[in-house]
């Protein structure tokens, strides 16, 4: 089957060209896949006037979603309990009005009768992805002067739609604009007068304006350079002045450069609870975080590592031998290996190597798995989230909304290094948190540039 017969065939969905303007309605309908409802399980409240159609196929795919306690469980339960609410007419013969008259409406799309181009004739094997797009080829042909959408989190789906001239989008909602303007939370300024770094080494502290910073951001970090002088600063936005940011150790871990000392500083300014860090491997974000948290084990009852578990052939945990503490370990093995590597920085002897198995023990350092957070509340925790990037923004909203009076949280990844197939750069957790408390007195942010793993794994980063 050829190319030029699938173009021409799909061109018959187009609206009539003597069809009157004024007839065509100025709504759209969208078409929603499964991958944009494990994403976001209210996406149905996020189209304002327009109509959603539903294929049933997608119905049939979410049944299989329903049971579990993973957030793409609850983003399934959540979208079915919706359209339970609504189930008051037919979904399957007619549009529902989703919040009264002027707003949207929503229908389920049968697959019972295959439309003129059929995208398993087209693409060869039948599989749910082809049914999806049959359903939304069928509906622009019985809505033949109304501009119909698929939505999709798959990139291979919108592909194949745009094959067959089907206008495809990803899903725009709880996403940031630009990843190229994502706040970096430092910057290099060049002081025109010197003497305002001298005051901040005499006093420990200056006036933004004296070092030419207009309208400064919360917890902002600055590199000051002024002829040969140099210093490393940050805006505290309770005092509203630029204060100095002192080299300091943390469990016998120093900072490498400036970055990795305004990270450390965010992570042990008591005013802060709410730190990201962001940078590609190498960079030293998670063992500045452990070292951090050890650094300030007295101000906080207990301290939970995390990190979202990306199982490979897309098996659940459950398919590990063991308890849950085993079935977790190989996943959380990067952490071990960054507190075997603050461990190396003492002697066997020593107080602070045995500390940390004795914190291990008492579970004073407990690994936690994020799946299984849900409905707790953690009161003076320092929680540490690894990768983060590899979150939904619904399920950091989660791990944020747990936290009790006195619990800090630190969240690392690289939102370049992305290991599950519906987030990317913009759509990510993690940058939808920096984007959106970005100013937030509560929030700091620093983004590390420098790796300094070793001069291997930087020749690597930079050639390979």
């Amino acid at each position: 089957m050829t190319n030029s017969w699938v173009a021409g065939s799909v061109a018959e969905l187009a609206p009539a060209a003597d069809q009157p303007p004024e007839a065509i309605p100025r709504t759209k309908i969208f078409v929603l896949d499964t991958s944009v409802i494990l994403y976001d399980g209210q996406a149905l409240k996020n189209f304002d006037e327009h109509d959603v159609a539903v294929p049933l196929t997608v119905l049939e795919e979410l049944d299989q979603f329903k049971k579990g306690n993973s957030v793409m469980n609850l983003q399934a339960r959540e979208f079915i309990r919706q359209l339970d609410d609504l189930s008051g007419g037919n979904l399957l013969r007619e549009w529902i009005p989703l919040n009264g008259a002027d707003s949207g409406r929503v229908r389920v799309l049968s697959d019972r009768e295959a439309p003129e181009v059929d995208a398993a004739e087209v693409f060869g094997r039948h599989k749910n992805d082809h049914r999806i797009l049959n359903a939304v080829l069928r509906l622009a042909t019985e809505e033949p002067g109304r501009r119909v959408v698929l939505v999709s989190k798959d990139i291979n789906l919108r592909l194949k739609a745009r094959a067959l001239e089907l206008v495809a989008e990803d899903y725009e909602t709880i996403k940031i604009k630009d990843v190229e303007t994502l706040h970096r939370g430092h910057a290099t300024v060049e002081v025109a007068d010197e003497r305002a770094i001298d005051v901040l080494y005499a006093t420990g502290y200056v006036a933004p304006e004296a070092l030419g910073i207009a309208e400064p951001v919360a917890n902002h970090y600055y590199v000051l350079r002024a002829n040969q002088k140099s210093a490393l600063a940050h805006y505290d936005p309770e005092t509203g002045s630029v204060e100095r940011v002192h080299k300091s150790n943390a469990y016998g871990i120093s900072p490498r450069n400036a970055e990795q000392t305004f990270a450390l500083h965010a992570i042990l300014d008591p005013a802060v609870r709410v730190v990201t860090l962001t940078g590609a491997a190498g960079t030293g974000k998670t063992l500045l975080a452990l070292a951090g948290a050890l650094e300030q084990r007295r101000d906080f009852r207990q301290i939970y590592l995390g990190r979202p578990i990306v199982p490979l052939s897309n098996k659940d945990i459950g398919y590990l031998p063991g308890d849950i503490h085993s079935k977790i370990n190989p996943y959380m093995q990067p952490l071990w290996d960054n507190l075997a590597f603050i461990k190396s920085q003492y002697g066997n002897g020593d107080k602070e190597f045995r500390r940390i198995d004795e914190m291990v023990e008492q579970e004073k350092l407990h690994v936690v798995p994020l799946a299984y957070i849900r409905g707790r509340s953690f009161s003076r925790v320092l929680f540490i989230v690894d990768e983060a990037q590899n979150l939904t923004p619904h399920e950091v909203k989660t791990i944020m909304t747990r936290a009790g009076e006195g619990t800090k949280v630190v969240l690392t990844g690289d939102i370049f290094q992305i290991d599950t197939p519906y987030l990317d750069t913009r759509s990510n957790g993690l940058s939808y948190l920096i984007d959106r408390l970005k100013g937030h007195p509560l929030h700091a942010h620093v983004n590390l540039e420098k790796g300094e793993r070793s001069e291997l794994a930087s020749l690597a980063g930079e050639l390979l």
